[in-house]
């Protein structure tokens, strides 16, 4: 549900398209991006509109996030070296895997073009999550509670605490970790990955070749060395965000906004209005004072993916109708996060963790405190193979590795969140509104243990019961208008897993 995306990194093409097994998705285009005389006012009205408060799209990020100052201990290419873990990507999870591993006295060789970079996005957790897996003191801020505005008139409040990920902290614990534990890095990027009965080769843009029992791959969704034999028939989350010094706003300085779904603002707007009330965006906000705040504008899901420009607009119009002026920028973000579909074929010769894993909620878009979470569960089984006296490798690796990712109860219990999602897709505005408002009014223990991916599939299907009970008659006639083909596709989906 916004800020839990993952940075790209894609190997350089030898012959083809980067995304040639990810292609570009199609895109909600409405009528005030055509070159309709309807656009051609909107850009003139948006112009002087937004002159009060500042058209805040025309400004640079004051900052650029600055790298780690640490020394890190290279792989060189004359070292020849072999290693039992490679990992392709530094992102928050080929580091913290990385970090995992190398803890069982396993040689790991993490592979980046930049390993110090910092992380572009935002990341945004329940403060439980991190405080279950001893990352709490990542986090930079915390709220101790959440809000959710479902329309002008009603307003939810969640007793649960909300923090926001410090990247530098998080990212020099995880490197720390990695030094301390003997981890090697190359800068360079993988083309290429060849593959003997029991070694894997990766070729590097720079000539290097790094040979390992096992390549697991955290470069990201457009990452092409991960292979599916379903097509990937994706939602998706798209989102624009900014860290913005602003001269004041109307949020509680105790409560971060998990979704604002009030559209107002669009009572002077008619041409976004009705695609808004169509394919709906929320506002989701962090604010650290009266001055500073993160904004972002968020499509929870949408197939094909909508504009990002039409996100912009809706941000404009938002900000604007809210009287937030936006003096300066410290930081933007695009976030496209590619949610449900299949999950990679299991096993396979190359292990994925991270956004191409299908490690995604289907239904929320959050991944960063499920990765923390589950790469020690990984790095168990890899040392169980390969810190072994047995050294099992080859096929029986891959598969034990794949399976501590994806044991079967896992895969079912993500058919459910991606039934969630299939349903999100067939919801209006109003819908969206009838649905959370529902969701929120489930019992604690149900609606944070689907947003954190704890509830077993018994649970899940309780769940469904008790937010059919709270949900309004008009809810309801969704549910069973619109719900019966996602159904039927995860009832499918399910009885496919256990056959298998």
């Amino acid at each position: 549900m916004v800020t839990t995306t993952v940075t790209l990194f894609t190997p350089p093409p030898p012959t083809k398209a980067t995304l040639s097994s990810f292609p570009p998705p199609k895109t909600h285009y409405t009528s005030s991006s055509s070159c309709s005389s309807t656009s051609r006012r909107f850009r003139v009205r948006a112009y002087s509109n937004t002159s009060k408060f500042g058209n805040f799209l025309n400004l640079k990020p004051a900052h650029q996030p600055e790298p780690l100052d640490f020394d890190l201990p290279w792989c060189h290419p004359s070292d020849r070296s072999r290693f039992d873990v490679i990992i392709i990507g530094s992102g928050p999870a080929g580091t913290r895997l990385a970090e995992q591993v190398s803890r069982y006295g396993i040689k790991v060789c993490c592979v980046d073009p930049d390993p110090l970079s910092m992380w572009p996005n935002n990341y945004g957790v329940w403060v439980d999550e991190f405080e279950s897996i001893d990352l709490e003191d990542c986090l930079d801020k915390t709220w101790p509670m959440a809000c959710v505005y479902i329309n002008e008139r009603k307003t939810k409040y969640l007793d649960r605490r909300y923090g926001r990920v410090s990247r530098k902290k998080l990212k020099q614990k995880l490197i720390e970790g990695c030094v301390s534990n003997g981890v090697k890095f190359h800068k360079g990027k993988v083309w290429q990955i060849q593959h003997q009965e029991f070694e894997s080769t990766a070729l590097c843009d720079d000539g290097t070749e790094l040979r390992g029992s096992l390549i697991i791959d955290a470069s990201g969704f457009a990452s092409t060395f991960v292979e599916y034999d379903k097509a990937r028939n994706h939602g998706f989350q798209i989102a624009h965000g900014i860290l913005a010094e602003v001269d004041d706003h109307p949020f509680d300085l105790d409560k971060m906004v998990l979704m604002d779904w009030r559209d107002s603002h669009m009572g002077n707007e008619p041409y976004l209005r009705a695609n808004n009330s169509k394919f709906p965006t929320f506002l989701y906000a962090m604010p650290f004072s009266s001055n500073l705040i993160f904004l972002e504008e968020t499509s929870l899901v949408s197939r094909p993916v909508l504009s990002y420009m039409e996100v912009k607009k809706r941000m404009v119009a938002r900000l604007r109708h809210l009287g937030i002026r936006v003096n300066k920028i410290l930081e933007d973000e695009k976030c496209l996060i590619p949610m449900g579909g299949p999950l990679p074929r299991i096993p396979q010769n190359v292990m994925a963790i991270g956004g191409t894993s299908g490690i995604v909620h289907p239904s929320t878009g959050y991944m960063v405190a499920r990765t923390m979470a589950i790469a020690p569960c990984v790095a168990t089984a890899i040392a169980e193979c390969l810190g072994s006296t047995r050294m099992i490798r080859g096929k029986q690796l891959y598969a034990k590795i794949w399976n501590s990712m994806w044991p079967i109860e896992s895969k079912l219990n993500r058919q459910f969140y991606s039934f969630g999602m299939e349903t999100l897709l067939k919801l209006d505005l109003n819908g969206s509104r009838r649905f959370f408002d529902a969701f929120f009014d489930l019992k604690p223990y149900y609606w944070q243990g689907f947003l954190s991916s704890r509830l077993n599939l018994k649970e899940l299907a309780w769940l469904s019961i008790s937010l059919f009970g709270h949900a309004s008659n008009r809810s309801r006639f969704d549910i069973v208008t619109k719900c019966p083909a996602p159904l039927a596709k995860m009832m499918g989906n399910i009885a496919l897993e256990y056959i298998g």
